[in-house]
């Protein structure tokens, strides 16, 4: 049985209880849960998409993931019985066991605007999508009571290795605050993550392409420099120097302005350095890039730092083009990490369809 939760308001030397109250709907609570899902206590998770229709023609309520991949139902209790919801939850557990990457990624963009499932992942992560996702599962319903037989079945599932857990919500009113009060039937750390039958596994790197992101802002670099002297960049902090580190010799990337598309394709000649050991040909003569012409005004800030200087890779460029020439379509890969993993199938399908990956650059 959960705790039963109980609020006092304590004002000098009068205590007054808090009185429970009844939602006035219970949209409003998935409402709270969606834009603010650390209050079920899980950790960090994204959410895939809110009224989800699975093949039987039935709506989950919230589907959403964690940083491991594991898929979590939250279904609410709205107006049914205690064990109508414990059976629908039962059979959404049915119907997701078995999704693969391609479905999540489907589901995904269908709820957040055709947007990229990786790209959403890395962007709420700041990781990549693990190999296998789906390994494992939770069904949570929400409620805010349950009766003491569906209880009991609720306890027998999750102790046969069901994962399914019951989430209670108190709603309390204090004058014109309001407070939402949380407890679980069972301990979710012990609950254990049902598997899948077959392995999902997001589609393979080739081991050689990558997204770059050419963050243009603040003046510390800018795309004409890039295209003129070969390189791409990022710094001024360590989690940028350690994403310019993954660029290895004959590694391809793929340049992309962040809200204006892809901009270039090219081979990795160098790897990274920092912006005073970096050498360009300017006017017949090798010379330091900063003595060189740039647009990015302000590309020496913090150059004589090893961990807040700019890191340059050196690009042989195989086909570029203008901002205004940029590649982009809905659905392609973005990511707010300066370095990324590309492997999207439609991504890298689009982009040899719009770049000469044959050509020997400009």
């Amino acid at each position: 049985m959960p705790l039963n939760f109980g609020l006092w308001r304590v004002d000098g030397e009068t205590v007054t209880k808090v009185e429970t109250a009844s939602l006035s709907a219970e949209e409003r609570l998935e409402d709270f849960v969606e834009s603010q899902i650390d209050i079920l206590g899980l950790g960090d998770l994204l959410i895939v998409g809110r009224q989800v229709i699975t093949d039987f023609g039935k709506r989950i309520d919230l589907l959403a993931i964690d940083a491991q991949g594991d898929l979590h139902v939250l279904e609410l209790k709205k107006d049914r019985t205690p064990r109508e919801v414990v059976a629908q939850a039962l059979e959404y557990g049915f119907w997701i066991v078995d999704l693969s990457y391609e479905d999540i990624a489907e589901i995904y963009a269908t709820h957040h605007d055709g947007e990229d499932f990786a790209s959403g992942f890395s962007s709420h992560f700041e990781a990549d999508v693990p190999e296998t996702i789906n390994a494992a599962h939770r069904l949570i319903i929400v409620a805010s009571r349950m009766d003491q037989s569906t209880e009991q079945i609720v306890n027998y599932l999750g102790r046969n290795d069901v994962p399914i857990n019951v989430l209670f919500f108190e709603y309390l009113v204090d004058g014109d605050r309001e407070y939402l009060a949380r407890t679980w039937l069972a301990d979710p750390e012990t609950t254990a993550g049902g598997g899948g039958g077959t392995t999902k596994k997001q589609p393979p790197w080739n081991g050689t392409d990558f997204f770059v992101a050419v963050g243009e802002n603040d003046d510390h670099r800018n795309w004409d420099d890039m295209r003129r002297y070969g390189f791409v960049s990022a710094g001024h902090g360590e989690k940028h120097r350690r994403a310019m580190g993954n660029l290895f010799v004959g590694a391809r990337i793929f340049a992309a302005i962040p809200g204006t598309g892809y901009v270039g394709v090219g081979e990795v000649i160098d790897e990274a350095v920092r912006i005073n050991d970096f050498l360009v040909e300017h006017d017949g003569e090798r010379l330091p890039i900063l003595r060189a012409e740039l647009k990015a005004s302000n590309m020496d800030e913090d150059a004589e730092s090893e961990e807040l200087s700019e890191y340059l890779a050196r690009i042989k460029w195989i086909d570029v083009r203008d901002r205004d020439d940029a590649v982009w379509e809905k659905g392609m890969f973005a990511n707010q990490n300066v370095v990324a993993k590309l492997r999207q199938p439609f991504t890298l399908q689009r982009l040899a369809e719009h770049f000469d990956l044959e050509s020997s650059g400009e």
